[in-house]
């Protein structure tokens, strides 16, 4: 691809080639055709940063000394890729991590009147988006799937009709990159490892100290976890502050911009905040890998005034992807998978199991004011979760419980190992009286089966449930269908979606007012399901009850498989921001 300016690069085809051979198509573990098409994307005039800071950061406001330096740094960077020909580990290697039904699509316009089979239940009326990594431009070297552009997928229901749009979330990043016509902001998972990774930031802040790029506004792509809060859509990724997302009558999206809730938060904060459903407040982390403090703990009033940010004490870094809350406390896992930024020097990924570290639970009043009553709790071995579904307190026993996923081995996503991957539903019990601590298996081994990505009952959050919903993640890291798990008895229900069938994080949606609802599982699952022989998507809707198909909608493009989801209820939407 190209150095120069200009618009985005044309659609191609990524193939190996040997000397007076024909193409050689790269296997992928992923079990997806391995060749991968980047779509011409439309280079819009993007509807935020309007402001005189990104007119002057604009190549077409550039000095003479910048496009100078501007052509200079191409150069080298070209240079240095040229020069870079190790084989890319597969949790690395595009080829890999966008393979298949993992590539990115174009954005959709609202389609209308879409096809239905079944019926839609009449108290589904909302939106229900999916965010997910949607990279714009082709990488030039390491890649994880994580790294890509953030997009929305909005399927709109009301009255039994649904309608479909995708869009960019367009975070200070993209628009950057989009104007300079090439990806130049670091990707922090496939590019930041290694010596390559400390060339790629120097030449990063180069580009910066010549006004090229503009840093000092965010650098994330809001590609992972969405909540709907206080009248806002909000896209995130925990390496930045969240992206407001407006919601047109129409089922379009419009990013709004970077939200700092009114001037209150200038750290960045996790992709998964907890809100609590009887209070209506909002829990969040942020965490720091370069300095001190590494760990804050806030929280936000239903009308959006934040607390005073709480310093949680902790020695070195830690990736806490997320947290969980019970009806009084927050619930912190500071576990094994760190970030060492020494490991570049040597060569390494700055994200690491460190098998000498002690894996804990840190326990916080919600509404403490400092961190001087946080109780800590060592937890068993084999205890690291990416996310947790769910906890809650048992007074008799002065337990808290808590519900994950324990991944083994801790940083397969980040690092290539040779273990087999598993990801085992667990319970946790922590006795903050006694400081104790046990873990148990909710699932019997005879299943073996891997669950990751799911939900509870959010009217429940922080509360005592009986039923979560997870994604059954086989072939790892697609998902062939989902299970209900009766966390209590261990009983799991599967829902397969059939032969090369494959879908994303189910979301539970319990009925609207005025229907009955007495049941935890009383709802349905919503689920977005790609068929890998038709190369068509679609969203499912099952009842929860019984795990029987309701209504399938069949969406006018391809859905790439994501990450985490929401539904904002129509009386919502009439009230927002």
């Amino acid at each position: 691809m190209g150095l120069g300016l200009g618009s985005p690069t044309r659609p191609i085809n990524i193939v190996k080639k040997k000397p007076n051979q024909r193409n050689e198509v790269i296997s992928s573990p992923l079990n997806s055709p391995s060749v991968f098409h980047f779509p011409k994307q439309p280079n819009k005039q993007p509807r935020i940063t309007e402001d005189v800071t990104f007119k002057c950061r604009h190549p077409s406001h550039w000095n003479l000394l910048q496009k100078g330096a501007s052509m200079a740094f191409d150069i080298l960077e070209q240079a240095f890729l040229n020069n870079d020909n190790r084989n890319l580990p597969k949790t690395f290697d595009p080829h890999v991590q966008i393979a298949g039904n993992y590539a990115p699509v174009p954005e959709h316009p609202v389609s209308h009147s879409l096809p239905v089979t079944g019926v839609i239940p009449d108290c589904i009326n909302g939106v229900y988006l999916r965010n997910g990594a949607n990279p714009f431009f082709e990488p030039l070297a390491g890649h994880h799937l994580f790294d890509g552009d953030g997009m929305i997928h909005a399927v709109t229901i009301g009255g039994g009709r649904a309608s479909y749009a995708c869009r960019f979330t367009e975070t200070e990043r993209l628009v950057q990159e989009k104007a300079i016509g090439r990806p130049v902001f670091p990707k922090a998972v496939g590019e930041l490892h290694g010596h390559s990774g400390i060339a790629r930031l120097l030449l990063f802040y180069a580009r910066g100290l010549f006004g090229l790029i503009d840093h000092h506004h965010g650098t994330g792509v809001a590609n992972a976890g969405l909540v709907y809060f206080n009248g806002r859509l909000l896209a995130m990724s925990e390496d930045d502050l969240p992206y407001h997302v407006r919601i047109t009558p129409s089922g379009d999206l419009i990013t709004a911009g970077r939200y700092n809730f009114e001037g209150q938060l200038n750290s960045p904060m996790v992709a998964h905040p907890k809100i609590d459903p009887d209070t209506g407040e909002l829990f969040a982390l942020s965490y720091n890998f370069t300095h001190k403090p590494y760990l804050k703990y806030f929280q936000f009033s239903p009308d959006g005034k934040i607390s005073p940010e709480i310093e949680i004490p902790v020695e070195i870094p830690t990736m806490m992807h997320d947290f969980a809350i019970t009806e009084n406390f927050i619930v912190i896992p500071d576990q094994q998978v760190i970030f060492n930024l020494k490991k570049m020097l040597t060569g390494g990924s700055p994200v690491m199991y460190d098998e000498k570290k002690n894996p804990r639970f840190g326990f916080l009043l919600k509404n403490a004011r400092d961190s001087s009553n946080l109780t800590w709790v060592d937890s068993p071995a084999d205890t690291f979760c990416f996310h947790l579904w769910n906890a809650w307190e048992e007074t008799e026993s002065d337990e808290i419980i808590v519900i994950g996923s324990c991944m083994t081995p801790p940083d397969s996503i980040f690092n290539e190992r040779d273990e087999e991957f598993k990801a085992v539903l667990t319970e946790i019990r922590f006795n903050l009286r006694t400081g104790e601590s046990a873990r148990r298996a909710i699932i019997s081994e005879s299943e073996d089966v891997n669950l990751e990505v799911g939900v509870v009952n959010r009217n429940r959050l922080g509360r005592k449930t009986r039923y979560v919903y997870l994604a059954i993640t086989e072939p790892w890291p697609k998902a062939c269908g989902f299970a209900k798990v009766d966390v209590s008895s261990g009983e799991i229900k599967k829902y397969i979606y059939g032969d090369e069938r494959y879908g994303g994080e189910p979301f539970f949606l319990g009925r609207e007012m005025g229907c009955d609802c007495e049941r935890e599982d009383d709802g349905y699952i919503v689920v977005l399901v790609h068929d890998e022989k038709k190369w068509r998507s679609e969203l499912q809707i099952v009842n929860a009850i019984d795990l029987k198909l309701e209504a399938c909608v069949e969406l006018p493009s391809r859905v790439p498989y994501g990450f985490h989801g929401t539904f904002v209820h129509a009386n919502d939407l009439t009230h927002q921001a």
